[in-house]
């Protein structure tokens, strides 16, 4: 019998994460009065609004937890030929020139993926290892037109990854989220008809998402999409500033209604747009690794990490896709502390945006 599904909206509250609704809550409200997002300023916060020991994690697409080991179990149940299945090969790394590159590979390997357990399988997979990473509150996103354009009925998708969502706080102490993504580089009218099927199905999601190829793609295609989302009271995130331009960011805010803006770095490049992120705190949540191994940064010792923070942006760090870049939120942080001389009260200092910049 397949798992009743309910949409969430901000009207009602998300059914399965109510405490770390009230965090969220608190925290907004506490950001937009006295924002502490500056180096200069690493004093405590409200204790409602972020303990001490909670970590949340806002940006990482499920899809790119998919480890080496559960692809080639997948492909075995499922009787999939992969272009390369030794797990050694799997396990060596890959190098991208960049992120197309990367979502070459990314998307071949998602042929995997075919039925709602294996859709589980990975979120619960992803959620235990959160766990151990040491974040308490977890929103993934997922990109359903990836699914359904290789044949996967997104019913299936969508019942997988909330099941895995539905036992998470139980099994792995992690509140968990889903955030539907749309894909920029399919046509604009596929990410209505998706939308709406995601409506249909009721599907338990907090927010709507924008994500891969980004040059060539501004956010201005989706403007008709995101005003559907946000008139059924989704929050809305949009992937801008990675490799496109600061002008994508903007549009991503005055055009999309962004909440928080993924990745953003290259805001970095307009003073003005810098200035309004800091006045209105919109959360950025950027990937270190992933900014290395695309290639937007040379290195971790470069990263514009602190600037970013020395600016009074409200930046919080996640992993991105973890199963290609290198690691997870903890090996994140514990490669910022090698390479780049992150503190511990920066670190908490960090922790405490990713609380503040939740959705639920």
């Amino acid at each position: 019998m397949r798992a009743k599904v309910r949409r969430h909206s901000r009207k009602s509250g998300h059914p399965c994460g109510r405490a770390a609704s009230a965090l969220s809550r608190a925290g907004r409200a506490d950001r937009e009065d006295t924002p502490v997002t500056s180096r200069d300023d690493l004093g405590d916060v409200d204790r409602h609004a972020s303990p001490e020991d909670a970590l949340a994690e806002l940006h990482v697409h499920i899809e790119g937890t998919l480890e080496p080991e559960l692809m080639l179990e997948l492909a075995e149940r499922n009787h999939v030929t992969l272009p390369h299945g030794d797990v050694d090969y799997l396990l060596s790394g890959h190098e991208f020139s960049g992120l197309q590159s990367f979502l070459d590979l990314y998307y071949a390997n998602m042929e995997v993926l075919r039925t709602a357990e294996d859709f589980s399988d990975l979120a619960r997979g992803y959620l235990a290892r959160a766990a151990r990473a040491g974040i308490t509150h977890a929103e993934f996103f997922f990109d359903p037109q990836a699914h359904v354009v290789r044949g996967v009925p997104l019913e299936d998708v969508v019942e997988g990854l909330s099941d895995a969502v539905a036992v998470s706080r139980r099994e792995f102490g992690v509140d968990a989220a889903m955030i539907a993504s749309i894909v920029r580089d399919h046509p604009v009218p596929d990410a209505h008809a998706m939308f709406g099927e995601l409506m249909r199905l009721q599907a338990p999601i907090v927010a709507l998402g924008l994500d891969s190829a980004e040059v060539g793609y501004p956010p201005s295609l989706f403007e008709d999409v995101f005003a559907r989302a946000r008139a059924e009271g989704l929050h809305i995130t949009v992937h801008a500033g990675e490799e496109g331009p600061p002008e994508y960011v903007w549009q991503a805010l005055d055009l999309l209604g962004a909440e928080r803006i993924d990745h953003g770095i290259r805001s970095l490049e307009d003073p003005a747009l810098v200035e309004r992120l800091v006045e209105e705190q919109i959360p950025l949540t950027t990937c270190p690794l992933s900014n290395v191994r695309l290639h937007v940064v040379e290195s971790l010792s470069v990263h514009p990490l602190h600037r970013m923070l020395d600016a009074g942006l409200a930046v919080t760090i996640n992993s991105d896709d973890p199963a290609y870049f290198g690691g997870y939120v903890d090996d994140v942080f514990a490669a910022l502390h090698d390479e780049l001389g992150l503190t511990e009260e920066e670190r908490k200092l960090l922790a405490r945006n990713s609380i503040r910049a939740a959705f639920t």
